[in-house]
């Protein structure tokens, strides 16, 4: 691979509200980095509680905080547990996950620093990110136009481009989030589903490219 200097294109499927992927966008940073020349990371969006239009319930809020808990174990990283004592949260990730694809659009190589801001917003920070005002503050952040984010983000465009995108996932396999896969002459082949270490997703890395090399 480095004789040719192939560049090998791996997919993350995540969502900015899934707690997992919190934990996992340092990983695929990382990998990102120690790969820097050999590989580029393309963020796809999965379709987790995308249109939820119900309230948490307490027993809903039992289980994600379970999940939180167990992330947090994992990783390390910061939880804003004061996130529990909210009423009649919706927790509908359609608004996120449409702003993180209006950036990839707009700004491609900040998608994976937004999309860590936008986890670092939600669960360290405590910010409601279902809100399209908290939404255009921290894009703004990036030095993204307002203006110009808005247009794209209300366009009927952005909604069906997004809905395609979620179909694509789920034809790719990817049944839950994170999902890694590498980009192949053959499609797309899974390297890792749900969170694993650097180390372990570097050795599959290794083995999928040597065999389709």
């Amino acid at each position: 691979m480095a004789r040719n200097h192939q560049i090998v294109t791996v997919l993350y499927v995540t969502n900015p509200m899934c707690a997992w992927c919190y934990g996992f966008t340092g990983v695929v940073r990382r990998l990102a980095a120690i790969w820097r020349g050999r590989l580029q990371v393309q963020v796809l969006l999965g379709d987790y509680q995308a249109y939820t239009s119900d309230a948490l319930t307490q027993d809903d809020k039992q289980q994600l905080a379970i999940s939180w808990h167990r992330v947090q174990k994992r990783t390390n990283l910061p939880f804003n547990y004061l996130f529990f004592t909210r009423d009649n949260f919706i927790y509908r990730t359609e608004p996120v996950c449409r702003a993180l694809l209006c950036v990839r659009l707009l700004r491609p190589v900040l998608v994976l620093e937004v999309l860590r801001a936008f986890h670092s917003a939600f669960y360290a920070e405590g910010t409601n990110i279902t809100n399209l005002h908290e939404l255009v503050r921290i894009v703004k952040l990036f030095g993204i136009k307002e203006n110009l984010f808005l247009t794209l983000y209300e366009s009927d465009e952005i909604t069906e481009q997004l809905q395609d995108e979620f179909e694509r996932a789920d034809d790719m396999g990817a049944t839950s989030f994170p999902s890694l896969f590498l980009q192949t002459s053959h499609g797309s082949e899974l390297i890792c589903q749900g969170f694993c270490a650097i180390s372990e997703i570097e050795k599959k890395l290794l083995r999928i490219v040597a065999l389709n090399s």
